[in-house]
C-alpha cells in the first residue's frame, strides 16, 4: 500500500508530506484548494504523462516520491524480472520533472524509464476518476471488463495465438492469389531484379576494396613521382651520391677510430643502424616501383565496377549485403509465385484446419465469458442493492465475426426500475447511477486483482442523500480489503473515513500555498461541519457532523 507521499514544488504545493495508513482515507477541502494536486502527484510517481507546467512558478523542478510498504505478489515479480529490489518489502519511487521538460525517474535510487514506471504503477495503484464512470457508456470497454472479472487470460492468449496464425495463413494466400495479369507482371519484375543483381556477381567487402584501389589509381602519377624521387635521394643517380652511400662512407670513416673511445663506439653503432634502415627503405621503395601495375584501362574498369555497385545500391539497398538480401527475398517470392497454384492449395488446407482451431478456441472463450457473465450479473446486482439501487444489471453477449478478441460482443444493460426493460447504460443511467454502477464494478473486480491501493477521485459526483450514505458504506467496506483513498465533497463519506486529510489553500507574501493536514477528531468535526453548512458553521452543523462520525464508527464496527 501507499505509506508515504512527499511532494515538492508541484503547482501551489511548496512542500508536503502525507503519511497514509490502511483502510479508507478521505481527502476533503474547498473547491480549488488543490485536492487534484495530490492525485496528480501520485499519478506522477506511477509514470503517467505529466506536463512541465506542474512545476511551481519560480522553481526549476518538481519532485515527488512515494513509499509503498509492504509490497508483494505481482509487484515483487515485476521488480525481480526487471532487475530492481524492494528491501524488506519497501519500495521507494521518485520522479523529478524539470521546467526544461526532462524527467528523472528512479526505483530505490536506480534509474527507470517513464514507460517502465507506468507498467509498475499499474500493479501498485488503480486510480478511478469521474471519467471512469463515463467510460461505462463506451460499450467497446465492456468486453475487457468482463474478461477481467472472468480471469480468462490463458484462454484469451490461446485464442489470440491461433487467430494470429490464421491471419498469417490468409495473408500468404492473399499474396499468392493475385490475378493472372498481376502475377505475370510481378514475376517479370522479380525476374528482372534477380537477373540484374545476379549478373553483377557482387561480393561482400568488394566495394571497400574497389574504393581503396580507385583512390590509389586517381593519385597514381603523384605517388609514382614521389616514390621515384625518394628512391633517388636514398640510392643516388648518375649525377649525385645517394643518402645510403653517404651514410656508408660515414660508417667507414668512424669505423677506423671507434675503438679509441666509448662515445665513438656508440656513434659508430648508431650510424650502422641508420645505414641498415636507409638500405631497407630504399629496397622497399625499389620493390614498390617494380611492382607498380596500373593503367588507364584499369582505372576505367574500377570506376565502371563502382558505378554498377552504386546503381544497384540506389535501387535495392544502401550496402552490398542489403542488395544481396533483396536478391534473396526476390528469389523466394519468385519461387512462391512460380509455384503459387500448388502453394495456394496447400495453404487453403492449412487455413481450414487453422479456422477450426480458432473457432474451437473462440467457443471455449465464449463459454467462459458466458459463465462469468451470469456471476457478474449476480454480483453487481448485489452490490447495487447495497448502494440503494433496486436495479437489474445484465450482461448481453452476442456472436459476431471473428476478431482479435474472439467472436463475442459484450454490452452492459441496466433496468433501473422494476418492470422496465434492461437497456444500454447510455440511454437510461444518470450521473449518480453511473457513479454507483462504476463503484459496484470496481468493488467486484478488486477481488480478482492484486493491486493494493484504490484511489477514487470525486467519483461520488451526482450522488446525495441515502445513496451517498450507501456509497460511503461501500467504500468503507472496500477499505477493509484494500487501501482506499478518496477525494470527496460528501459529508457522509468524510465521516466514514478511517483517516481524514484536509487540503487547504492560503496566501502569504503574495504567493499561494496549499497544505495537507491529517485531522484529529475536532478537526474532522469542523471540516464536516463546513461541508454540511459551508462557511456558516453553527453548533447545529457541528452536532450533525459529530453524529455522522459516531454513526459511521458504529457501522464500521459491523464490518469484517
Amino acid at each position: 500500500m501507499l505509506s508515504v507521499l512527499h511532494i515538492e514544488n508541484v503547482a501551489v504545493v511548496e512542500r508536503a508530506d502525507v503519511e497514509f495508513e490502511a483502510r479508507l482515507s478521505v481527502l476533503t477541502g474547498e473547491t480549488g484548494a488543490g485536492k487534484s494536486i495530490v492525485i496528480d502527484s501520485i499519478n506522477a510517481v506511477l509514470g503517467m504523462r505529466m506536463s512541465r507546467d506542474i512545476v511551481r512558478t519560480g522553481e526549476r523542478a518538481a519532485f515527488v516520491s512515494a513509499m509503498f510498504s509492504p509490497v508483494g505478489g505481482a509487484v515483487l515479480g515485476w521488480l525481480e524480472h526487471n532487475g530492481y529490489e524492494a528491501p524488506d518489502g519497501e519500495l521507494l519511487i521518485t520522479r523529478q520533472i524539470s521546467v526544461d521538460g526532462r524527467n528523472v525517474c528512479r526505483i530505490g535510487g536506480n534509474p527507470v524509464t517513464v514507460a517502465m514506471l507506468r507498467e509498475l504503477g499499474s500493479l501498485l495503484v488503480n486510480i478511478h476518476g469521474q471519467h471512469d464512470s463515463q467510460q461505462l457508456l463506451d460499450e467497446s470497454t465492456h468486453l475487457a471488463s468482463l474478461d477481467s472479472f472472468a480471469g480468462d487470460a490463458e484462454a484469451l492468449d490461446d485464442y489470440s495465438e491461433k487467430y494470429r496464425n490464421l491471419l498469417e495463413i490468409r495473408s500468404k494466400i492473399q499474396k499468392l492469389s493475385i490475378d493472372a495479369e498481376e502475377r505475370t507482371r510481378r514475376v517479370d519484375e522479380l525476374s528482372r531484379i534477380v537477373e540484374e543483381i545476379e549478373s553483377a556477381g557482387l561480393e561482400p567487402g568488394e566495394e571497400e576494396e574497389l574504393t581503396e584501389r580507385s583512390k590509389f589509381l586517381r593519385n597514381a602519377g603523384r605517388i609514382t613521382s614521389a616514390i621515384e624521387a625518394a628512391y633517388a635521394a636514398l640510392h643516388g643517380d648518375e649525377e649525385s651520391r645517394g643518402a645510403c652511400e653517404i651514410i656508408s662512407s660515414a660508417v667507414e670513416e668512424i669505423g677506423y677510430i671507434d675503438d679509441t673511445s666509448e662515445r665513438l663506439r656508440a656513434i659508430s653503432s648508431r650510424l650502422r643502424e641508420l645505414q641498415y634502415g636507409a638500405d631497407d627503405v630504399a629496397e622497399e621503395l625499389r620493390d614498390m616501383m617494380i611492382g607498380f601495375d596500373f593503367s588507364e584501362e584499369e582505372t576505367d574498369r574500377v570506376e565502371e565496377r563502382l558505378n554498377t555497385i552504386f546503381r544497384l545500391e540506389r535501387r535495392y539497398g544502401a550496402t552490398i549485403p542489403e542488395v544481396l538480401k533483396t536478391l534473396e527475398r526476390s528469389r523466394e517470392e519468385l519461387g512462391e509465385l512460380e509455384g503459387s497454384d500448388d502453394a495456394v492449395i496447400e495453404l487453403k488446407k492449412r487455413e481450414t484446419a487453422a479456422l477450426g482451431e480458432v473457432e474451437k478456441a473462440a467457443a471455449e472463450l465464449s463459454r467462459i465469458r458466458k459463465t462469468a457473465a451470469l456471476e457478474l450479473e449476480h454480483r453487481i446486482c448485489e452490490e447495487l442493492a447495497t448502494l440503494d439501487m433496486k436495479a437489474v444489471f445484465k450482461v448481453e453477449i452476442s456472436q459476431t465475426d471473428l476478431s482479435a478478441k474472439g467472436w463475442d460482443t459484450v454490452r452492459f444493460l441496466l433496468s433501473a426500475n422494476a418492470g422496465e426493460e434492461a437497456r444500454s447504460l447510455s440511454r437510461i443511467a444518470s450521473g449518480g447511477e453511473l457513479a454507483r454502477i462504476m463503484l459496484a464494478m470496481k468493488s467486484v473486480l478488486a477481488e480478482s486483482d492484486d493491486v493494493g491501493t484504490l484511489i477514487f477521485d470525486e467519483v461520488d459526483a451526482g450522488v446525495s442523500g441515502r445513496a451517498a450514505q450507501r456509497v460511503a458504506e461501500k467504500l468503507a467496506a472496500l477499505g477493509r480489503r484494500r487501501q482506499v483513498l478518496c477525494v470527496s465533497h460528501l459529508p457522509q463519506l468524510a465521516a466514514m473515513a478511517d483517516n481524514h486529510f484536509l487540503i487547504e489553500k492560503r496566501e502569504q507574501d503574495g504567493r499561494t500555498f496549499t497544505s495537507v493536514t491529517a485531522l484529529d477528531m475536532q478537526g474532522r468535526v469542523d471540516e464536516i461541519s463546513r461541508i454540511i453548512g459551508g462557511s456558516n458553521i453553527t453548533q447545529t452543523t457541528q452536532k450533525s457532523a459529530a453524529e455522522l462520525i459516531s454513526a459511521a464508527e458504529k457501522y464500521k464496527e459491523t464490518l469484517i
